[in-house]
Parts: C-alpha cells; structure tokens; sequence
C-alpha cells in the first residue's frame, strides 16, 4: 500500500485529536490550530485526488488491517477525494471570512469551544465521505448534528437558542428514521459493511425476496437523510437556524453540513442498494415531487422575507430542491448535475452570507433591505461579491449557476415521464430566483448619502476581502472549467458502482 493511502484516515483522526488538543489550548492558538489543521487535510486530500486520478481505481483502506466482519472500512475514489478537499476549501473560506465577526458573536471564553466544534465538524464531514460503513456512517451523522448544533446555539441569544432546539428536534427525527432504516436493512442482510450490503440486497432482489421490507428501509434511509439536509416539507428549522447564527456558522451549516448528509444517501444509493434497484422502486418518485415543490416553495418564501439573512437561508431551501429533483430523474445525467449543484451551491451560498455581513455592517449592522440602500457603494468588494453570488444562483452563463441549470435541462430532457414537470419548475424557479435576488441587487445599488460606517480596517479587512475575492474566483472557475469537473464527477460515480 503507498503512503498517500493512509490520507482519508489520517484526515479524519487529525481532526478529531485536534479538537481534543483545541479543549486545553487559548483561543488564540485553538484557532491557528484549526486553520493548519484545515490546510493539512487539504492537502493530503490533493494529494490523495491526484494520486487516484493517475490510477483510476478505487481503493478499501482496513482499518486496524483486519477485513470484515472484525474490521471497519474506509472507501476512497476521486469522487470522494476531490469532494473531500472540495469541502476544506469551503470551510477554510468561511472561517477567514467571517473571522472578523467572531470577536463580536461569541464571547471571547468560549472561542476555543468554537474550534472544537468545528474540528469535529470537519471530522463528520470527512467519515460521511469516506466511511464504507454503515453504522460508522450513522456515529458521524450524530457526531455531526451535536456540532452543528452547538454552532448554532454558541452565539448565546434567544433566537440561536430556539433554533437550535428545532434542528435537533428535527435532526434527531431524521437521524432516528435512518437508524431504524439501517437495523432494519442490518436484519434484512446481516451485514454493515456497504460493499457485502449490496451484494446480498442483489440476490434479495433477483429472488423477489423480502420486496416490502426492502422499499420500506429504502424509504426510511432516504426521508432521514431528507429531513436532516432540510428538504421541503422538513425545511422548517433552516432559516432561523441559517439567519441568527455566527456568519461562519451560517456559510458551514448551509454549504457543508447538509451536503454530507446529500453525499451519503448518494454513496447508499450506488454502493449499499444499487443504483438499478434505487430507480426502479417509488421513492425517487417522492424525492423528485418533493424536490420541485421546494423549489417553488423556498423560492416563494424568500420573495416575502425583509431580512437579507434569512432571504438567503430560504434560498437554501429551493437549492437543496434541485438537488432532490436530480435525483428524482432516477439517470446517470440527473445524479451528475446533483453533484455538480453540491458544489455550486456550496461556494455560492458561503460567498452570500459572508459578503451579506460586509453589506449589514456598512448598514448600521440592520439586515432589513430598507436599510440596506446604497450599501454596494459604502462596501464595494462585498457589493460586488453578493452581485456575482447573486447572478450564480440565477443562472447567468460564466458562473457555476448556469451550468447547474444547464445539466438539469440535460437531464430532464432525456425523461419521458418527468421531462415537463422539471422543465416547467425549472423555468418557474429561474424566473423566482431572479425577483428575490436582483431585488436585492438593485437595492444595494440605489444611491444613498448615508455615510460610511463600521467598516472594519486594517488587517482583518484585508482578509475579508481575500476571502471573498477567492469566493469569486472559486465560482467562475466552476462555471468557466465545468467540462473536467463533470467528467471527474461521471468518472467517480461510476466508480462507486
């Protein structure tokens, strides 16, 4: 075994001794801590993307180098490499770029226990990618919920508090659905390993064996993972959840957390049940009309929302819609533009909330878009920023929208049953997207004589502005340099095949 191959376990126990030294260590070096240790898994995941791109075969890492039933299994092919450094270029953005604000979010204190969190967030992240577990994979979603949760509710007001006890009243109603789905799929195969689970869901299904229980568990798993990645109509704890916590918190929570959650019913789609037995059952049906309606439905509430934060937490919620209405196509295209949207919609929507609070503190710190006016002239950098995140989502060619937009129309196209119901959302959700997001462009860019004011100088500035310059440049490079990274994506999926 080469060296490289030990990155996705040593990315995943790193992170999670990290937060344990961040429990004993000042705020000051908890946070550089944090920042090298979110570099170095970075880089182990280029490293380990570059080496399986050369040899273009996936590989099973043993953990403790004992094979199944005694030993647990790490996976790891490009998909998952390039997916896992994906998410700590994110996370490293988000963290810089609502650095500034931290100081003034959270008490001083308890600094160092926002780095744990993140540590472990990061840690979950990294086991949901790469795990070839099951039950491993449901440890880490709970490890992953605590996190998020204590990242909401770490800013200490009323608000952070009451949204953090619905998501974890609604996080663990998910999680609860997908641990009876993984028992009952456990007494159904007798195994947890997902390789040795899809070989024997083969046979049940070549037998006609066990049918019900079969499209019952498959069912459970996929309304689980659902709720905890906020698909309408489980929607219900995102905005607040979104809107009052720290802005790194927010651009994680909406960009990260709930694409782990997506990127593991993807890998129990292709390598626990079988992409064939998945398209031939009824609940992508579920997946694909519940994916529509949030579509139309998030898109229409953050028309009627004043409130820049929670605008683009609704947002969210018509994003995570596309994702679930690629799947839903039940073909190889729809999954591809799924994990395309993953990665658009996670640089885009880090790139709004971070470049909202530059708008918001320009603004007397008032998020309601009255007060707002003018404010791309008082902060250029972040006018611009929002402007450009703002065209992403719409779907204007050159940025990472419009190919998203572009490779779902492929895909419905090619369906003879879904192909107008896509379409017609499609087009209604574009023309929705455009109202709430341009009303708030032209808002910012309406003339004021306000003065300037708690603008931010000097150094932390000056890496606010790095930050969301990198943002830009991370979404014109997903919609400019699209051809490789499908043909990565289509390449990884048919390895998890």
């Amino acid at each position: 075994m080469r060296f490289v191959q030990n990155f996705p376990f040593f990315s995943i126990i790193l992170s999670m001794f990290s937060g344990i030294i961040s429990s004993v260590l000042p705020a000051r070096a908890a946070r550089w801590l944090n920042t090298a240790l979110i570099v170095t898994v970075g880089a182990m995941s280029a490293a380990l993307l570059w080496f399986l791109t050369g040899t273009q075969e996936a590989y099973v890492y043993w953990m403790g180098h004992f094979p199944a039933p005694w030993g647990n299994e790490i996976r790891a092919g490009v998909l998952e490499a390039g997916m896992a450094l994906f998410f700590c270029v994110i996370m490293l953005l988000s963290m810089l770029g609502g650095e500034k604000k931290l100081l003034g979010e959270v008490e001083y204190s308890k600094h160092n226990l926002y780095y744990i969190l993140v540590d472990l967030l990061l840690s979950s992240l990294l086991a949901l990618v790469y795990t070839n577990d099951l039950f491993t994979a449901y440890v880490f979603v709970e490890i992953n919920t605590i996190a998020a949760c204590g990242l909401i509710m770490i800013r200490q007001n009323g608000r952070t508090i009451e949204a953090a006890v619905r998501y974890m009243i609604m996080s663990l109603l998910g999680s609860g659905l997908f641990l009876l789905g993984l028992c009952t799929l456990y007494d159904l195969t007798g195994h947890l390993l997902m390789s040795n689970i899809k070989e024997a869901v083969a046979q049940l299904a070549e037998q006609q064996a066990y049918t019900v229980p079969l499209m019952t568990t498959i069912g459970l798993i996929s309304v689980g993972l659902a709720i905890k990645s906020a698909l309408f109509p489980f929607h219900t704890w995102l905005p607040d959840a979104y809107g009052y916590s720290t802005v790194s918190s927010a651009a994680m929570l909406s960009s990260l957390v709930s694409k782990g959650y997506i990127f593991l019913l993807i890998k129990i789609f292709y390598r626990v049940i079988g992409f064939d037995i998945i398209t031939e059952s009824k609940v992508i049906n579920v997946l694909f009309v519940f994916g529509l309606m949030g579509m139309v439905f998030g898109s229409l509430s953050a028309i009627r929302e004043n409130d820049i934060r929670r605008m683009i937490s609704y947002s969210s919620v018509a994003q995570i819609g596309y994702i679930y209405m690629g799947f839903g196509l039940g073909t190889e295209i729809g999954m591809v533009a799924s994990v395309f949207h993953i990665l658009s919609h996670a640089a885009t929507k880090s790139l709004l909330f971070i470049s909202a609070i530059g708008l918001t503190d320009v603004s007397r710190g008032s998020r309601k878009f009255q007060d707002l006016t003018g404010a791309g002239y008082r902060n250029k950098l972040a006018g611009v920023a929002f402007t450009v995140g703002s065209l992403s989502m719409v779907g204007v060619p050159m940025f990472s929208g419009f190919v998203s937009k572009l490779l779902f129309m492929e895909a419905s196209l090619g369906h003879a049953v879904k192909m107008f119901p896509a379409l017609i959302v499609l087009a209604l959700s574009t023309i929705l997207n455009a109202i709430y997001f341009m009303k708030t462009v032209i808002r910012i860019y309406v003339p004021d004589r306000r003065p300037d004011c708690g603008i931010i100088t000097g150094k932390d500035e000056k890496l606010y502005a790095a930050t969301l310059v990198c943002f830009i440049v991370l979404n014109v490079a997903l919609g400019m340099l699209s051809e490789p990274i499908v043909q990565w994506i289509r390449t990884g999926l048919s390895m998890f095949g």
